[in-house]
């Protein structure tokens, strides 16, 4: 330094974000000087995304104390903190910090347009603050280290002070084993650290909130500082008794943690880990059409807890070995394997509809409406197989053995793992080139089935529209296609587009005279489907425009007769002739256009109120 104590190094720095730029921009010759009083430790200094943790003194020209974070000045002893590149602070710190050594005191000279006069500051200045004349800052930096902002408005930060193993953090409902240890940011000890860890339950408030938080954000074995303000310190059976405390630092050292998963959201299949596999969850876990081996103990949920299967004692010792997404376990546990890594051990507790009620087989010893308990043990499994490098007819025989399947599901009436099933092959086609023009042919054929055959589950869904949308994926390359005329107006006929379903069906016609058998039977279950409609929408609207301006007219329900014809035309209905083949659709959902036009979407609702107000004499206006 020459003979002037403050030194310029209002330069270069590393660049930062535009904003940070444009606030440098500001900075002029002289306007920022720093004297060395102390010197600090190591050779690194602060960058964005480290906190910083200091002491300063605000002192005027003449020496004067005008604000001081220490005791001695008047200060409440309390460090502060801030987050570098994150936290809003006056540019001259903005500027101090990035120049400073861990442990370094140094006086910072700063124009009022570098602290709170400048245009535009972030921060407001403490009440009673000369913020238009030039001020000396002495700062000492006590710590700096890597931070992550938790909480955007910095109520919970982490610094990581050992990093942890894996990429996988507990979350509610976790359970936790940690050594935990808490003071306050002037390092007087509220909660000491002990031999015994911790063990706690996420979102069970058994730890305050931003304790939780944090640990959220942390992986195994890892140990790290997380600092909670005020407003995320909820008491707790940790810590009862939250009063007088502004801020807390958490250290915490994350010893284990037991995967515990909410699989539907509302309690009632829950799947806890017992015995950590091998792998990362969830890259190493099984994928959809895996061949799985298992070993499971089943349980009632009585008050003895009866053993109903085992595979270790009614499978001769042998583990269970079925294929995902075809149905052959209760649903509950097939969700539970797949979310399980080779090696785990896991206990799933699972409500009857998730378990036996809708399984079949049921096993003999499980009454219906039974809450069961499954001990699985994953032992391994093999993932499918990859199509690369097969040649043509391997790769349709591949997918006719997938297809063969969806159609068994689809006849069991799993239409969603039927569903996929048919989607998973159409997503293989990407990538099949067919060798020759008679290759092609059969490629073109397979395909246009499985999107019908989509459509056929999407049908039986009650999801009319994405129906629709797979039966396009066949008309739009050829309108005549009489499978998938078919299977649209049917479609169509479901949601009460009788017009198109009429349009759909006569093309039958037109395009295969041999299909006219079932063209004309489609036409006249469309046909009794709309005289249906229309009565009940006669019988819906009855009286409504018998009253006299001002009258409310009431809907008049179905008499006990009425709902007992209807019951009967229905189950008549059903046993119309329906050639449906059973065939699917893509993952890609219909898009739903509004109906601006009122007219439109009354209609929409009782497609045949048109012609229902039309025979009683009314108009369109009178509709609106």
């Amino acid at each position: 330094m020459a003979d002037d104590p403050y030194s310029d190094f209002s330069g270069s720095r590393k660049k930062a974000s535009e904003e940070a730029e444009k606030r440098r921009k500001k900075l002029t010759p002289g306007s920022l000087m720093k004297a060395l009083v102390r010197s600090g430790d190591g050779d690194a200094t602060p960058s964005d995304g480290d906190q910083v943790i200091y002491h300063y003194t605000t002192r005027t020209e003449e020496g004067a104390v005008v604000y001081s974070t220490r005791t001695e000045f008047g200060g409440k002893g309390k460090p502060q903190r801030l987050v570098l590149g994150k936290s809003k602070m006056i540019l001259g710190f903005a500027e101090a910090f990035p120049t400073m050594l861990k442990g370094e005191i140094s006086i910072f000279k700063m124009k009022p347009e570098i602290h709170y006069a400048e245009e535009d500051c972030p921060v407001e200045a403490p009440d009673g603050f000369p913020k238009d004349v030039e001020l000396n800052f002495e700062i000492e930096l006590l710590a700096f280290s890597k931070a992550k902002v938790i909480r955007e408005d910095f109520g919970v930060v982490k610094t990581i002070v050992m990093e942890g193993q894996g990429w996988e953090s507990p979350r509610t409902p976790y359970e936790v084993t940690a050594r935990v240890r808490a003071s306050t940011v002037d390092g007087n000890v509220i909660l000491p650290s002990k031999e015994e860890p911790y063990f706690f339950t996420l979102g069970k408030s058994e730890v305050p909130e931003g304790l939780e938080i944090g640990i959220g954000s942390m992986a195994k074995s890892e140990k790290a500082k997380i600092y909670v303000t005020r407003d995320y310190l909820s008491k707790s059976t940790l810590m009862p008794s939250m009063e007088g405390l502004g801020e807390v630092v958490f250290e915490v050292e994350l010893i284990h943690f037991i995967q515990v998963r909410d699989m539907l959201g509302d309690g009632r299949l829950i799947k806890r880990r017992i015995v950590d596999g091998r792998g990362e969850f969830p890259m190493d876990c099984p994928l959809h059409d895996s061949l799985l081996r298992v070993h499971y103990k089943g349980m009632l949920l009585n008050e003895e807890t009866t053993v109903f299967y085992d595979t270790r004692v009614d499978n001769n010792g042998e583990p269970l070995e079925f294929s995902s997404g075809e149905g052959l376990v209760p649903e509950g546990l097939e969700m539970a394997v797949r979310l399980m890594l080779p090696g785990e051990v896991c206990s799933v507790t699972c409500p009857p509809d998730y378990a036996y009620d809708k399984f079949t087989p049921r096993p003999a010893k499980v009454p219906e409406g039974a809450r069961v308990q499954w001990e699985i043990e994953l032992i391994d499994f093999k993932k499918p197989k990859d199509w690369t490098g097969l040649t043509f007819e391997e790769i349709m025989e591949e997918a006719d053995k997938i297809k063969n399947t969806g159609n068994r599901l689809f006849k069991e009436g799993k239409f969603e793992l039927a569903k996929a099933k048919y989607e998973k092959i159409l997503r293989e086609y990407n990538h099949v080139n067919p060798p020759d023009d008679e290759a092609g042919k059969i490629f073109v054929n397979s395909r246009n089935l499985l999107h019908l055959n989509v459509a056929a589950c999407y049908q039986k869904l009650g999801e009319c529209r994405k129906s629709i949308e797979s039966c396009n994926k066949v008309l739009d390359a050829n309108p005549v296609h009489v499978k998938g005329l078919y299977r649209r107006g049917m479609a169509h006929m479901q949601a009460g587009d009788f017009e198109e379903a009429k349009q759909d069906f006569e093309a039958m016609i037109k395009a295969d005279k041999s299909a006219e058998p079932d063209a004309t039977a489609a036409l006249a279950k469309l046909k009794q489907k709309e005289q249906e409609t229309e009565k009940k929408a006669r019988k819906q609207f009855k009286g409504l425009f018998d009253k006299k301006p001002g009258e409310i007219s009431e809907v008049v329900l179905d008499s006990p007769s009425d709902e007992k014809l209807e019951e009967k035309e229905q189950i008549e209905s059903e046993n119309l002739k329906d050639t449906t083949t059973t065939n699917p659709s893509t993952e890609r959902d219909a898009e739903f256009a509004f109906e601006g036009e009122r007219a439109g979407f009354f209609s929409r609702l009782f497609p045949s109120a048109r012609r229902v107000f039309s025979n009683l004499g009314l108009n369109r206006c009178s509709i609106l």
